[in-house]
Parts: structure tokens; C-alpha cells; sequence
């Protein structure tokens, strides 16, 4: 049996609680947290950016107890040099031109390539690893899985603002993103090998050096036996956080257990994937996705119950259960794209927007 181990990426806002403005911290959060933490805490391109991750977690709840522990120590190395983190998709109003790039050879050599789409792609995410031993394995559930990305993209939704305006999006992150190449839905690769004949090529011609250039909403990891998921935006709360990681392990399970029955979900073009995934961004749950084996558009809140059904019989097998079911919350609570709204709705403040996020962020540390 494939166990379906879990690692858990989260980027982190680094915020001057005056000004609220992002701020540039010359890493020295960074190399506080390697002296508790080793490798799990990262710099990122920006300089007001902290990326964590978790060891390789055995279920959901070894995943909560690390993801919670990262949290905690990284605000508390932020809060000890007078400045606090936040968990959210984009800031609210600081502007990319501000912010310094991180002093590394790799980060110098990504913006003068890409240029301005580098210099501006302040955002903040969460890359979850399921572990799938097998490379095989791996492309089979990554071309299915692709369906289901749009359907948790939505719950994730949580940067509506960018540089001080509302954007109408509930996840605009994705769409400054997009600026870069090799990003969103991937295609389908017919095998492993046809998917390593793409990377071969792309090497090969310059178009990249390394497998990871390829930023994907989904991969097979280059270099570890995992699928990564990268399409979420960065979680406010740590339940949010883990109840995508559970929606994630649960949807490699279950494809996995069709598979062992010669069942397979239908595969769907990446251009029908990307309608949903278009309209996952611009409103988040309280929108329509398109149901492909029905033709019809379906209120995106149904098809998360029925994500929710199609995954069941595999949950308590992987211990996920009380993760999973944060997702009804969301459903009850609104996303936080619509939690950032409601707040900036009652003062126009996008201050109050960012006490909100960072006080979020703490909850349940």
C-alpha cells in the first residue's frame, strides 16, 4: 500500500507592525529559525518573504503538530526583531518596487531572465507533497487529479487585494503568477517517460536547467518521490492549511484505490480544467464550475460536498477525518478572500485588513 506520506510548504508575509507595510528583514528571521529548525525554514526571492516546511509527516495530524510548531517559532523570531508574520495569498497594499530582492545568485539570475514578472511576483502560497513511491503511480494520479484542482483552489482563495486595490478576484495571486512561463494546468502526459522527454527537452534547448522551473499548479516532484500541489493560496488559519492537505492526500488515495480496481476518473482537456480553475479565482465558492460529465454549470459549494462524498471511503483509513471536516466550516465561515472583504467592508482600512490576517495566523499556536 502506498502510504501517502504528507509535506506541508507554507510562505509567510513579513510585516512592520506600524506602517503594516511588508518588510525587508535582511533574513535574519531565516537564520534565526535554522539554529531551532535547520532546514525547514527558507528564504524566498523577496526579502519579506519566509517559506517553511515540514519534515516528511506520516498522516495529517504529525503534518498539524509541525505546520503549528513552524508557525509559532517563525512569529516568534519575527516578533523578537519587532516585526510579525501574516498568512495570506497577497498583501494588501504594498508594492513589489519596494521590496528588495534576496542577496543569492539563483534569485538574481531568475529576475534577469524574467525581469519585471519576477521583481512583482511578491505572492504567498502553500505547496503540499503527498509522498507516491512509484514515478508511474505518480503521472496516473497527477493527469486525474487535475480535475479536482479548481474545487480546492476555491476554498483556498485568499488574496482579493493587490497594491492597495480590490481586485474583484477572491485569489489574484494565481493571476500575478501567471506572468511567469510554465505555470497553472498542466497537460496530460500519456507516461512518465513522455513527461521526462519534456523536461530532457527543455533542458536541452535552455529553455530551463532544472526540473524545478516547472511551476505548475501540480508536478511530479523532480527530485522526491511526491506529487507536489501548488495551486492554493497561503491559508490564513492552520485548520485551512490542513484541511487542504487532507483534500489532497485523500484525492491521491482514493484515485489510487480506483486504480488498483482498473477504475480510472475521467481525464479532461487543460483547457476545460483552466475555465474552472478561471472561476474559481474570480469568486472563490460562491460562484458556478462547470460539471464536465453533466455539461452544466454547477454551484461550486455542490461540487465541494460531492469532492467531499467521492473521497469518503478512504478518510478514515488515512486518519484525516477531523481535518477534512474544516472544509464545511469554510463553507459556513466564508474563504479568506471573503473574510479579508467582510473586514475592509466596515472601515475601508486596509490596516484593520492586515491586523486581521496577522492575528489569523496565530490562531490555535
Amino acid at each position: 500500500m502506498n502510504e501517502f506520506t504528507l509535506g506541508v510548504e507554507e510562505e509567510f508575509m513579513v510585516i512592520d507592525p506600524v506602517s503594516r507595510e511588508l518588510k525587508s528583514h535582511d533574513q535574519k528571521i531565516v537564520e534565526s529559525a535554522q539554529k531551532i529548525h535547520e532546514d525547514q525554514v527558507k528564504a524566498e526571492m523577496h526579502q519579506a518573504v519566509v517559506e517553511v516546511g515540514t519534515h516528511i509527516c506520516r498522516n495529517t495530524d504529525e503534518a498539524r503538530k509541525e505546520v503549528t510548531k513552524l508557525r509559532g517559532t517563525v512569529a516568534m523570531l519575527a516578533g523578537d526583531i519587532g516585526l510579525r508574520i501574516g498568512a495570506a495569498g497577497t498583501h494588501p497594499f504594498s508594492h513589489w518596487q519596494h521590496q528588495l530582492i534576496t542577496d543569492h545568485p539563483r534569485y538574481f539570475e531568475i529576475v534577469d531572465e524574467m525581469q519585471e514578472a519576477a521583481r512583482s511576483n511578491l505572492i504567498f502560497g502553500l505547496h503540499v507533497h503527498v509522498g507516491i513511491q512509484s514515478r508511474d503511480l505518480a503521472i496516473h494520479i497527477a493527469n486525474q487529479v487535475r480535475y479536482f484542482l479548481p474545487h480546492v483552489y476555491a476554498l483556498s482563495t485568499n488574496s482579493p487585494f493587490w497594491e492597495g486595490r480590490n481586485t474583484g478576484f477572491k485569489s489574484f495571486r494565481t493571476k500575478v503568477f501567471d506572468k511567469f512561463p510554465r505555470t497553472g494546468i498542466p497537460d496530460y502526459f500519456n507516461s512518465i517517460e513522455e513527461y521526462d522527454r519534456y523536461i530532457k527537452l527543455l533542458v536541452k534547448t535552455n529553455c530551463i536547467d532544472n526540473a524545478k522551473k516547472i511551476w505548475w499548479d501540480i508536478r511530479v516532484h523532480p527530485f522526491f518521490e511526491t506529487i507536489e500541489f501548488r495551486i492554493c493560496d497561503c491559508p490564513m488559519l492552520i485548520d485551512e492549511t490542513m484541511a487542504f492537505v487532507a483534500l489532497f492526500q485523500a484525492l491521491c488515495a482514493k484515485l489510487y484505490k480506483m486504480r488498483l480496481q482498473n477504475m480510472a476518473f475521467m481525464t479532461y482537456n487543460r483547457a476545460l480544467i483552466n475555465e474552472n480553475k478561471w472561476r474559481a479565482a474570480r469568486y472563490g465558492i460562491d460562484g458556478k464550475m462547470i460539471d464536465f460529465g453533466k455539461e452544466m454549470e454547477v454551484n461550486t459549494r455542490s461540487l465541494v460536498l460531492e469532492l467531499l462524498d467521492f473521497v469518503d471511503e478512504v478518510v478514515d483509513e488515512l486518519g484525516c477525518r477531523d481535518d477534512l471536516q474544516y472544509v464545511h466550516k469554510i463553507l459556513e465561515n466564508g474563504t479568506g478572500a471573503d473574510r479579508q472583504l467582510a473586514v475592509y467592508e466596515q472601515n475601508h482600512n486596509f490596516a484593520d485588513v492586515v491586523d486581521y490576517i496577522t492575528s489569523q495566523t496565530l490562531k490555535g499556536i
